[in-house]
């Protein structure tokens, strides 16, 4: 009976103190993102605009760079076109010799890119397994124990298989699609066409079968409920219809539940680490989509005068800044959406 007399007063006293997921902490960003953040990051909207307008600012140097790439491109095409005028031997030469010069002028961008969406790609992961462990205390500790524990492991899980993916196999189909491009376009071989489209076809069968995986897997064990569920139900979707290269319909759908799900959920830690990740992914994200956009329009502008096998090899450089879309973008959307599910709980 004395036991119980002590027992009730702390139960009382406990169930008096709320457990919110306020009293957690968001983990400090990596210190390369630090000035595209605001201060204040209660409000999602707010502190997306903010980083939009950060992003754009960092951007406007590189727009420049990717403008001088295309016009070299442009002006190397229009002097092969002119050289290209006299018959027999010497005009496959000046085709040859046009093909390697332009693969030069796009190579070295195109390798700065790959690096620069496998350093996000690893930023971006290496955060996460800071922030989700946060997030996973804060929805165990208002009862979401076992909720918060499938949902870590499901993002834990593929995260790694995603990231080892591309830094082992990705990215070197990327630079093999890139070799297969510039040799078919050297020699016009019909084996090499058909190789280069096998890689581009496995990097998207990857790619959107990890994304459909991921997203079903979400949905179908009912980790969320009620809105969150149809919006990962139509990002899933979205997966399965969208060209993973073109990550625009993906991005688009998922920022729509992520808005919608920040609108209804006030939680600083999740809306912080929501932010934290766009930052690391934005800039990247940007630039690699701004040479993509330039490259389709190079390949437009030398279609009009040049033979089609350089303008295929622009648009096949192009296909790869897209591949290195979808890979960055899917990454952030795996944690986006954990993160979405997670405020869901927790709010």
């Amino acid at each position: 009976m004395k036991k119980w007399i002590w027992v009730l007063p702390l139960l009382l006293i406990l169930t008096a103190v709320p457990v919110s997921a306020q009293d957690y902490t968001v983990p400090p960003e990596p210190d390369s993102v630090a000035g595209l953040l605001p201060d204040d990051r209660d409000s999602f909207g707010e502190g997306l605009r903010y980083v939009l307008r950060s992003a754009f600012a960092v951007l406007q140097p590189k727009i420049a760079a990717c403008a001088g790439i295309s016009a070299s491109v442009i002006g190397a095409a229009l002097l092969i076109c002119v050289l290209g005028t006299q018959e027999g031997r010497g005009k496959e030469t000046v085709r040859l010799v046009g093909i390697v010069g332009i693969s030069c002028l796009l190579l070295s961008p195109a390798d700065t890119l790959v690096l620069t969406a496998t350093d996000t790609i690893q930023q971006i992961s290496e955060y996460g397994k800071l922030l989700l462990p946060v997030m996973t205390a804060a929805l165990a500790a208002q009862g979401g124990s076992a909720t918060s524990a499938a949902l870590y492991t499901a993002t834990i899980t593929f995260d790694a298989v995603l990231t080892s993916l591309i830094s082992a196999v990705l990215v070197p189909m990327v630079y093999i699609y890139l070799v297969l491009a510039v040799v078919h376009g050297a020699v016009g071989d019909g084996t090499m066409k058909r190789m280069r489209d096998l890689v581009k076809s496995a990097m998207t069968w990857i790619l959107k079968t990890l994304l459909y995986v991921f997203t079903g897997y979400i949905g179908i064990t009912g980790i969320v409920s009620g809105t969150t569920d149809q919006s990962l139900l139509k990002a899933a979707k979205m997966t399965i219809s969208g060209a993973v290269p073109v990550v625009g319909s993906i991005l688009s759908d998922a920022s729509e539940a992520l808005l919608v799900s920040a609108g209804v959920v006030k939680n600083t830690v999740g809306i912080g680490g929501m932010l934290v990740v766009i930052a690391i992914t934005i800039v990247p994200f940007l630039q690699i989509g701004l040479q993509y956009l330039i490259l389709k329009l190079t390949a437009a502008v030398c279609g009009l005068f040049c033979d089609k096998a350089i303008t295929d090899l622009i648009a096949d450089f192009s296909g790869a800044m897209g591949f290195l879309l979808g890979m960055t973008g899917a990454v952030c959307l795996i944690f986006l959406i954990s993160l979405v599910c997670f405020l869901k709980g927790v709010g």
